[in-house]
């Protein structure tokens, strides 16, 4: 089976403190209505970097920067493998727009309910926990 390599993004709003975190909840396919960091798949030759300013662009109508890559994780699903890596990134211009999503919401790390995640989010965000939640700006 193939790996899909796959970007997403932990928006944060640093203002806040504990910091907050941005989650998307899908708007279509097997999970759809469970949330996930917001993200795509990279195209041939792309970084996870160029992918989400892509991508966020592309679904959410805002301009970010990416500042630290937190960690990746290879997620088997029945149908498909990906490498999910996460990117800590910053919202340099706009108000996120849904345009694949049904809903966003910002969540401190305790109002993160693993049930409600995609699974490969899910153990991502179980790996990385630490650093995404004790963010300095």
């Amino acid at each position: 089976m193939k790996t899909v390599r796959v970007a997403a993004a932990v928006i944060c709003d640093a203002a806040e403190r504990p910091a907050k975190v941005f989650a998307t909840a899908r708007g279509y396919g097997e999970f759809k209505g469970r949330w996930e960091f917001p993200g795509g798949k990279r195209e041939p030759g792309e970084d996870a970097c160029a992918c989400l300013e892509r991508e966020i662009r592309e679904e959410l109508n805002l301009r970010i920067r990416c500042t630290e890559v937190l960690g990746s994780v290879v997620y088997a699903y029945p149908t498909r493998t990906i490498e999910l890596t996460l990117v800590r990134a910053e919202i340099l211009q706009g108000e996120p727009e849904l345009t694949e999503h049904t809903a966003l919401r910002w969540l401190h790390g305790e109002e993160f309910q693993l049930e409600e995640l995609c699974p490969a989010d899910r153990e991502l965000l179980l790996k990385c926990q630490e650093k995404l939640f004790s963010y300095k700006n």
